[in-house]
């Protein structure tokens, strides 16, 4: 079984609205808040030579990727850490506290325990008005799909490309593009933090829609050999790029270094080049 799966058995219990997007949502009257929680372990998800600076980085970065994902300003963020040994957790909380510094965004606390490995919990909230929020259901037909940034960069770095070591272990949320694209109007947006082609499963299935993707023209990480960095760009983790869709009328979008790489249509699925595209990227797994 793996994660998704078990976010259809959490639908059953708190339903779809609280479990189709990356955030929760939750009206404030003139705007929406939304909210985020992630959870990272040092076994699974911090590769061998990162720093404790970058461990808490990364921990701050996932969360506010959720909030950039839904077109919102990040206002604060709580970080829960455990920890092996006690002297790690001040660079964690420097690493933390810069990256949300650099996003406009306050580390405002958190916890701190014992922990047989080092183990990060972010949670962040991020304010957007009604008319700017953007959810992964409002693809529709006739839509540009595009994505920011450079899908497989992170996959790059794991897999010894030491060019893109640092888009690994120091990602970079796209905040400002996020906000920049609920107010130009975006349609369906998420981030691609699983990969691009889980990614473009889970917005057509959110949106009831169709995608259709041309593979040439999705951007990919340059000085690595072309098999691996097309493979890379469809299917590696760890970037935090945004997928989105929106009118064609307002693409390109000013401000956002975006690449559009196909059409939405009616109908389901996700097709590449006309063939049916495998729904492939990082999850979770249980026996």
């Amino acid at each position: 079984m793996d994660d998704r799966a078990l976010v259809r058995a959490i639908r059953a219990i708190i339903g779809t609205d609280a479990t189709d997007d990356d955030c929760a949502v939750i009206d404030d009257g003139e705007n929406y808040l939304v909210m985020s929680t992630d959870m990272l372990h040092e076994t699974t998800d911090f590769p061998n030579g990162m720093t404790s600076w970058q461990m808490g980085w990364m921990a701050a970065a996932v969360t506010l990727s959720d909030v950039a994902s839904m077109g919102a300003h990040p206002i604060a963020l709580l970080l829960a850490v455990g920890v092996d040994r006690a002297e790690r957790v001040e660079e964690i909380t420097r690493g933390a506290d810069d990256c949300c510094r650099a996003y406009g965004c306050r580390l405002m606390g958190g916890d701190m325990d014992a922990h047989t490995e080092c183990t990060l919990v972010s949670t962040g909230l991020g304010r957007v008005s009604p008319e700017c929020l953007v959810r992964r259901r409002g693809a529709q037909p006739g839509d540009v799909v595009a994505v920011t940034g450079i899908p497989g960069q992170a996959q790059a770095g794991l897999d010894g490309y030491k060019e893109y070591w640092e888009a690994l272990v120091v990602p970079r949320p796209g905040v400002f593009e996020g906000q920049a694209l609920g107010r130009a109007g975006a349609t369906a947006m998420m981030d691609v933090s699983d990969g691009l082609s889980i990614s473009l499963h889970d917005l057509a299935e959110a949106s009831g829609v169709r995608l259709d993707v041309t593979e040439s023209v999705i951007p990919r990480p340059e000085g690595v050999p072309a098999e691996d960095a097309a493979r890379y760009a469809l299917f590696g983790g760890g970037d935090f790029g945004l997928l989105f869709t929106c009118p064609e009328s307002v693409f390109p979008i000013a401000g956002v270094d975006a690449t559009g790489i196909g059409r939405v249509s009616a109908g389901s699925g996700v097709y590449l080049d006309g063939m049916a595209l495998e729904k492939v990227g990082y999850s979770h797994y249980w026996e």
